[in-house]
């Protein structure tokens, strides 16, 4: 690295970036593609159209319903693992291609207009990677969560921010990418 690949803080800028040595990296499925287009180009090859269509009118008719027990039943049925009273706020958006990859524990809240991204195309490959949001864990409004990244139990996931790495039980994380910000105080025996 020369001094030109650093930036004002003298630090790395692809530190932040997906390598190989990122826990989500190594839990992402990578299928290369061919061709001299990028990956997005091949996407009929990796999931059937109709299931795709299918997908994204269960998908939008979710963003929109107000009522959470229907919504959470539509996204049951597109292969969403959903749990006991799970909150998805208005225009939260699951991935389209693979909502089956999705994992949202019991209690947990996904704020409005949050999306679960369970895929990535690239220019020669294309991602995959299983989301979980673990029980009372929470997404806030905006918020983006990447391919292969779990939001730990009683976690919080600011409004806007981009989750590219995992998220520890009880921690609050904020930003792009999002980084920690509090971490949940244990509570000490009384004795």
């Amino acid at each position: 690295m020369t001094d030109d690949d650093t930036d004002a803080t003298g630090s790395d800028p692809d530190a932040t970036r997906d390598d190989a040595n990122s826990p989500r990296s190594d839990r992402l499925d990578r299928f290369p593609t061919p061709g001299a287009r990028n990956s997005l180009w091949s996407w009929p090859d990796a999931k059937s159209p109709l299931a795709v269509v299918r997908n994204y009118v269960v998908i939008v008719l979710a963003r929109i319903c107000p009522s959470l027990r229907l919504k959470n039943w539509l996204l049951r049925q597109i292969g969403v693992t959903v749990g006991a009273g799970v909150a998805w706020g208005l225009e939260s958006t699951p991935d389209v291609f693979w909502p089956e990859r999705i994992t949202v524990g019991d209690d947990a809240i996904i704020g409005y207009d949050a999306t679960l991204l369970c895929h990535e195309f690239l220019h020669e490959e294309y991602r995959l990677g299983d989301v979980v949001v673990e029980d009372e864990a929470m997404i806030g409004a905006g918020a983006v969560v990447l391919p292969g990244v779990t939001v730990g139990e009683g976690a919080r996931v600011a409004a806007n921010s981009l989750v590219a790495e995992d998220v520890s039980p009880g921690t609050t994380v904020a930003g792009v990418p999002a980084e920690v910000v509090s971490r949940a105080e244990t509570r000490a025996s009384d004795d």
